[in-house]
Formats: structure tokens, sequence, C-alpha cells
């Protein structure tokens, strides 16, 4: 890579971040959810109970995202202007930091007030257990890991890809995490369809998921936590988490912020009963505060890690 397209692809990381923070997700017609929406239709065409299909569907959606910001990139490669300015559309558009900031704010918010029943509705805009029974302090659990686990999903593993591959990299990566939280979980329905994009979206997050966890270590005073007790959370109990990465990233934002997470989920399809993750008292309202501030300073500290690997990547 020439050293203009190194430093045009570092910038263009740089000022998507910072629309992402200024701006946040577009309220209408934003390009993830015109994503879902063409994902959906397709599926109506390639479902089946098999993997096989899911396979094809992946492969379809994916692959298609993939060229096309590929062939976006090839046109402005050699205009230092155009590949900024496209990088940094292709990063706004792919970040969640921000609209995941102002969601856990809002349970934050509603719990402070009193109001469970609000708190335990807006929770569904994050996870998708059934919060119908939830108390406060469960309210609390589920927002600060949502919190973690979409700091390391929706901001640092994008922006690893997007040092790495550029534009491709960031929209290849971000419509295989869409597909997985719209097919890649358990069920009767998605069970053999969406194994794929389950799959693909754990090894696509591998980096970024330990990435987010030496991050939450390192900058673990941020919250008046302790980098050791990151680490130690993060050695101890991940492994034993269901996920190769949410499991990181809960543990080392755990040890960070003194708490313990982990326990029994209720989702549409089932229970399940979780590890418990670091060795503090469960959350309370205020820790939901604390888990946003750490996750911004863990998705500052990324920008800073891509805007090196875009500056080294081809010489």
């Amino acid at each position: 890579m020439s050293p203009d397209r190194r430093h045009s692809r570092a910038l263009g990381l740089v000022l998507g971040h910072l629309a992402d923070r200024a701006l946040g997700d577009p309220r209408r017609g934003h390009p993830v959810a015109l994503f879902g929406t063409a994902a959906a239709a397709l599926e109506q065409r390639t479902y089946a109970d098999s993997r096989a299909r899911g396979v094809v569907h992946l492969a379809v959606l994916v692959g298609t995202v993939t060229a096309t910001g590929a062939i976006a990139e090839r046109r402005a490669r050699d205009r230092f202007v155009a590949h900024t300015l496209l990088t940094a559309a292709a990063t706004w558009t792919v970040l969640g930091g921000t609209s995941l900031g102002r969601e856990a704010r809002a349970v934050h918010d509603l719990l402070a007030s009193g109001d469970l029943p609000g708190a335990r509705q807006r929770l569904t805009h994050l996870v998708g257990r059934d919060p119908t029974h939830l108390d406060a302090g469960e309210v609390s659990r589920a927002t600060v890991e949502s919190v973690a686990e979409n700091t390391s999903d929706a901001v640092v593993a994008p922006l690893v890809w997007g040092a790495v591959l550029g534009v491709p990299g960031l929209l290849g990566y971000r419509a295989a995490n869409t597909l997985d939280a719209m097919v890649g979980h358990r069920g009767e329905r998605y069970g053999r369809f969406g194994w794929a994009s389950a799959r693909f979206d754990d090894l696509l997050n591998l980096p970024g998921a330990r990435l987010s966890g030496l991050l939450a270590a390192a900058l673990a005073p941020v919250v008046g936590g302790r980098p050791g007790a990151a680490i130690k959370a993060w050695a101890r109990d991940a492994r034993h988490h269901p996920s190769p990465n949410a499991g990181v990233v809960e543990a080392a934002f755990a040890g960070a912020l003194a708490v313990r997470l982990g326990g029994r989920n209720h989702y549409p399809y089932g229970v399940e009963d979780r590890v418990l993750l670091g060795d503090g008292p469960p959350p309370t309202t205020d820790d939901i505060d604390r888990s946003v501030r750490l996750a911004d300073q863990v998705g500052t500290g990324a920008v800073v890690v891509a805007v090196l690997l875009a500056l080294r990547k081809g010489r």
C-alpha cells in the first residue's frame, strides 16, 4: 500500500470515529438497517433447515457487501481526499459506540428514576434475553454485559478490520456481524441455518475481543479499577463462557469494574446458566454509567491501535 493510502485510511478511521461520537447512528435510513431488510428478504428464498443453505446465505450477503466495498475503494484509492472521505463514511456506518452508550444510559436513567418496567422495556434494545421478570440488579447486569460485548462487536472489531483491510473489511465485518444477530442464535428455526453466520462471526471477532480485553484491563484505573483484576478474571473465567469472544470482554470488564457478571439468562429459546465472571458484587445502577465510561475509553484506545496498524500496513 502506498504511503498516501496508508495515511488516508488512518485519517478516515479517525474521522469516522469522530462522526460516530458526534452524531451516533442516523435515525432513518441507516445502511445497516437497509442491509437487514435485504437479508430478511433473501432469507425467504434461501432458508432451509440446513447448514449448507446457511453457508449460501452468508456467502451471498457478505460477499456482495465486501465486493461492493472493494470496488468503491479501488475507484478512490489514488485520490487522497476521496479515499479519506470514503473510509470515514464507511467507518461511521459500521461503528455503534455512541448509540450503545445512549441506550445503556437510557436504561440507567429509568432505573435511577424508579421506572423498572420502563427499564425492562428499554433493555430489549440492547439484549435478546427476556427481561419480563428481571429486578433492577439483573437489568443492571444485562446492561453492563451488553456494553462490554458490544464495545468489542460494534467498535473495536470493525476498527481492527478497517485498519487491516480498509473499506471492504469495515463493510464485510459489519455485514457478517449483522447476520449473526439476525440468524446466528440457537433455536428450532436457526440452529442449523444460522450455524455458518455464528461461527464466521466468532472467527472475525477473535482479534477484536482480545484487543478489547487488553484495553479494558489497561484502562481500568479510569473507572477506579485495577488492571490485574481484569487480567485475572479474563484468565480464570473467560474460557468457561459459551462464547469464545464475549467471555473475554465480559470477564475483562467485570474485573476492571470490580463487579460480578454472569448467571442465569432467560432467552426465547430457553434458559442458560452462565459462568460467573469476576470477584466483585453484582452490578448496580451506578455501574452502568461506569461501564459506558470504560467503553468510551476502550473505543478511543482502539482508534489509536487502528491508526498504528493502518500506518504500518504495507511497509
